[in-house]
């Protein structure tokens, strides 16, 4: 995959965010989900790296109507990195992360979802024994409802989650148990369970 990394005017990319770039690059698919490097945005960071990630469903996934569902949830994930430290941020690197999944009606119709969906994210990075400062996000529904020619439609509620966090790592390499967190997080979203234990989107890595 070719990079995506913003580089300085010297085009030389630290040796630290090399390593945190070389860690992310060794993402592969497994289970349900769909790994692939994509654009990384230019104004966020001098240097950044992001992946995709689409879950997709089998054939017990279906909507109420008794339609199959062939995509559960879809996601992307940024790790910015700025040597300067920025006092919001508190520390060098930032992880942003956004992901969007249709909910079953009774689900999306929960009062807590937005407590609930958030709680979702802490639990996930808890697992992977990551540390993080400076978190914060939003959770958004969004009710779809179609009219006239496309009135046979069902309506859908997609739950819109984005959140952003600075890792506090001691080495650069740390940053796949975030990742992994973030993994968890998306199939979590997505109504499948966590990455059982022995599985991991990084090879080699422990869960």
């Amino acid at each position: 995959m070719a990079s995506v990394v913003n580089t300085s005017p010297l085009n030389r990319i630290p040796s630290e965010f090399s390593v945190v770039t070389s860690v992310l690059r060794e993402a592969r698919n497994t289970n349900n989900v769909s790994i692939s490097e994509i654009p990384a945005p230019a104004r966020l960071a001098p240097y950044s790296y992001a992946l995709g990630a689409e879950v997709s469903a089998d054939d017990t996934f279906l909507r109420a109507s008794g339609e199959a569902i062939d995509e559960l949830a879809t996601g992307r994930i940024v790790v910015l990195y700025d040597p300067s430290s920025p006092d919001e941020w508190e520390g060098k690197y930032r992880v942003v992360s956004y992901i969007r999944a249709e909910l079953e009606h009774e689900l999306g119709n929960e009062t807590m979802l937005g407590p609930v969906a958030w709680t979702w994210l802490e639990e996930a990075l808890e697992a992977n024994d990551c540390d993080v400062a400076a978190a914060g996000g939003t959770t958004t529904r969004v009710l779809s409802e179609s009219f006239g020619t496309l009135a046979d439609r069902p309506s859908t509620i997609d739950l819109e989650l984005r959140a952003s966090w600075t890792p506090v790592i001691a080495e650069p390499e740390l940053i796949g148990d975030h990742f992994e967190a973030w993994i968890d997080l998306l199939c979590t979203v997505a109504g499948l369970p966590p990455l059982p234990e022995g599985v991991s989107a990084l090879p080699g890595r422990r869960r």
